[in-house]
């Protein structure tokens, strides 16, 4: 069955950096587009980050871009999501997110806390 494990999370100060990891197993990792995925308390959960695989170019939320960088290690059937210059707004859990056919999977979320 499908599984996604993400891990990397944790307390950090504003402007430091962080690298949530999101390992795979269950289906052919390198032939789906993946996505990285964060919910605020009260807030909407809400697409950061998104990497395809049949050419196009990876997307990142407005809030994000210049500063965090989604990647993929085929190999190992990971993906990453290297984070920096972190802001307080940034406060979520991170989810990764599948869709295969017309069902999404998702992983349990790791907590990211930005504070001083």
């Amino acid at each position: 069955q499908v599984q996604l494990v993400e891990s990397g999370g944790g307390l950090v100060q504003p402007g430091g950096s962080l690298r949530l990891s999101c390992a795979t197993s269950g289906f052919t990792f390198s032939s789906y587009a993946m996505n990285w995925y964060r919910q605020a308390p009260g807030k909407e959960r809400e697409l950061v980050a998104a990497i395809p695989r049949s050419g196009g170019s990876t997307t990142y939320a407005d809030s994000v871009k210049g500063r965090f960088t989604i990647s993929v290690d085929n190999a190992n059937n990971t993906m990453y999501l290297q984070m920096n210059s972190l802001k307080p707004d940034d406060t979520a859990v991170y989810y990764c997110n599948v869709r295969i056919g017309l069902k999404r999977f998702w992983g349990q979320g790791t907590q990211v806390t930005v504070s001083s």
